[in-house]
């Protein structure tokens, strides 16, 4: 488990365009893993833009000289997961990862598939998508495609909180989990749906599950409707970012 880290050495005399640190770190694609630190180091340049001031840097695990990399061009940095669950790499790789590059001490924050405002974005998405193709949300379905785990229960938590809050934004036909790593299968679920059907991948990039197993479950389970980009990829998550880091520095104010 990591530790909570306390910030009374960024509270002092503190004002909103003082400059701060931030890194945002990735699982990545241990099969490969640079196509996926340059699309880090993308975002963390778009996040960076909506931070004057900060410095703002990426690493993802896959990497194992990424981190150490990114730690050296910062000094006691904010580390913000882009994870969709607070499991085993949140709560115990990214922490014991950071202690062997000499930085056990920082602030890991909220990962962003737990930041209210990735629900918001879902609901978003998926109006708008209804709203594009002329769908009616009364007649329409809502497939989550989620990661999932054999081990852990905090990946599906994760998704099931954002498709419970779903239910409640969204006066949807039906909406479902299908999972890549644990039942329900994303295979299993997609079979139950007809062409007016949305698949909102519950991922942070098109890496190895969106690019392949994603696909692959739908086209399985004969899927006829739309699928959506990864929820990562919308062009609101670098303001989500930005905004979590200046709500972190107010928070370590107060």
């Amino acid at each position: 488990m990591r530790a909570i880290v306390h910030c009374q050495a960024r509270a002092a005399d503190y004002v909103p365009d003082m400059s701060s640190e931030l890194l945002i770190v990735a699982h990545g694609q241990p099969s490969d893993p640079h196509p996926a630190e340059a699309e880090m180091n993308a975002l963390a340049a778009r996040v960076a833009r909506r931070l004057p001031g900060w410095r703002v840097g990426a690493a993802t695990l896959a990497d194992p000289t990424a981190l150490p990399r990114a730690l050296d061009g910062l000094d006691d940095p904010f580390v913000l997961p882009l994870f969709m669950a607070d499991g085993w790499f949140t709560q115990t790789a990214l922490p014991r990862r950071l202690a062997k590059a000499g930085r056990p001490g920082l602030r890991i924050l909220t990962p962003l598939g737990l930041m209210p405002e990735l629900t918001e974005l879902a609901r978003d998405i998926v109006a708008q998508s209804l709203d594009a193709l002329g769908w009616r949300a009364q007649d329409s379905t809502l497939l989550l495609a989620a990661h999932g785990s054999g081990r852990s229960r905090a990946p599906a938590a994760a998704a099931r909180a954002i498709e419970t809050a779903l239910r409640t934004a969204l006066p949807l036909r039906s909406i479902a989990t299908g999972f890549i790593e644990e039942s329900p299968r994303l295979v299993d679920a997609a079979r139950n749906t007809d062409h007016k059907a949305l698949c909102l991948p519950l991922f942070v990039a098109r890496w190895g599950h969106v690019r392949d197993d994603v696909p692959d479950a739908l086209s399985q389970a004969g899927f006829a409707g739309h699928l959506l980009d990864p929820i990562g990829l919308h062009p609101r998550i670098p303001e989500i970012l930005a905004h979590a880091a200046r709500q972190a520095v107010w928070d370590c104010t107060a």
